[in-house]
């Protein structure tokens, strides 16, 4: 009775492992299969990035989510409305968490409560292309941002994000922004430097023939490979100095 129990007993357990299996593997399946209508990129590590929480008090007052939910940004999103993924992106997003990470700390960033100022015009290096994503994820706009309701202006963006021409950042960065809380006052400064991530010497030899439509498709996936292993690089492991996040006082 016993032989047979034990029989019985490791039959259920083999299809029990069995079951187990099955299902892993189609949930995995199902994680590589995009949903329809659904984005599908090429590169798994925009998935793991980490996002960017914001709560919205606009998108509450007109009904779009529950007070207690937020926004929540992820690198793709940024790509997508970029629609493309390089280091401008890529620094402009990290950056971005950076700041938002320096002022709020735990708490959850308030989307449309954010001040930025670059250092340099819109025309400067790649300050246009950056800002965008910048405003994409804080809500901060320029001369065409939403003006709020009634005399007041409340839930405004309208000409939170400026440019400083008068005041330029250091020639070897990319861009130094400025972050403030438009409820505490506090300001922290972004710069982002390149410099310091290194760049496969393929990427000179191959842009040429890319750009000119001469390279090889072999040639052309080496160039996005290549391409978006640096962009990888900014996000996940920067190498020291390529981001620098200091509080300003006033």
């Amino acid at each position: 009775m016993d032989t047979l129990f034990y029989k019985n007993f490791s039959v259920k357990k083999f299809f029990i492992s069995i079951a187990i299996a099955l299902t892993v593997g189609i949930i995995a399946v199902q994680r590589d299969i995009p949903a329809e209508g659904q984005t599908k990129y090429n590169k798994d590590f925009f998935d793991s990035i980490e996002p960017i929480k914001l709560r919205d008090p606009l998108a509450v007052t007109l009904g779009v989510m529950n007070n207690e939910e937020a926004f929540l940004f992820t690198y793709a999103d940024a790509v997508k409305y970029a629609g493309h993924s390089c280091p401008a992106v890529a620094g402009a997003y990290k950056s971005t968490q950076m700041a938002l990470k320096s002022l709020y700390g735990e708490e959850v960033p308030v989307r449309g409560n954010i001040k930025v100022v670059f250092k340099g015009g819109v025309d400067y290096k790649v300050n246009g292309p950056i800002s965008q994503v910048v405003t994409f994820i804080t809500g901060a706009s320029g001369e065409n941002g939403f003006r709020g309701f009634g005399t007041a202006g409340k839930y405004g963006r309208y000409n939170k994000m400026t440019f400083q021409k008068d005041q330029m950042p250091d020639p070897e960065a990319i861009c130094s922004i400025l972050f403030e809380r438009t409820d505490t006052g506090k300001k922290v400064e972004v710069t982002y430097s390149i410099m310091p991530v290194p760049v496969n010497e393929r990427i000179d030899k191959l842009m040429p023939r890319v750009i000119s439509g001469k390279a090889s498709e072999d040639e052309s996936k080496e160039f996005g490979s290549l391409w978006q292993d640096r962009v990888k690089a900014i996000l996940v492991n920067p190498p020291e100095g390529t981001f620098i996040v200091k509080e300003l006082k006033e």
